[in-house]
């Protein structure tokens, strides 16, 4: 079962950062998976870039987490809603 707890918020400045670094990751992520490494250059690039988009979104997360003191749990992972600015706590119980 997967729970969704409200942990916190952020600025409209900065939902629209982790805006772009989300599509921009997404992007990438499709862009993977039509380039292959016949392209040197450009397969080289895409995994540079990727790379450093990926560093960029977790140091968002990090940033924000230590700001705001946002509340975490073992295995869990936040999320963002971008209509809301709103933070969740995702967790997933298992069921025994």
């Amino acid at each position: 079962m997967v729970t969704k707890k409200l942990v916190g918020h952020v600025t409209v400045v900065e939902k629209n950062e982790i805006q772009t670094l989300f599509e921009r990751r997404n992007g990438l992520n499709e862009l993977a998976k039509i380039v292959t490494a016949d392209n040197a250059d450009l397969y080289e690039k895409l995994v540079k870039d990727m790379g450093e988009t990926g560093t960029r979104f977790q140091q968002w997360w990090d940033t924000m987490a230590q700001k705001y003191q946002w509340e975490s749990a073992e295995g869990g992972n936040w999320e963002i809603n971008f209509d809301t600015c709103e933070i969740f706590l995702v967790t997933s119980e298992t069921e025994k």
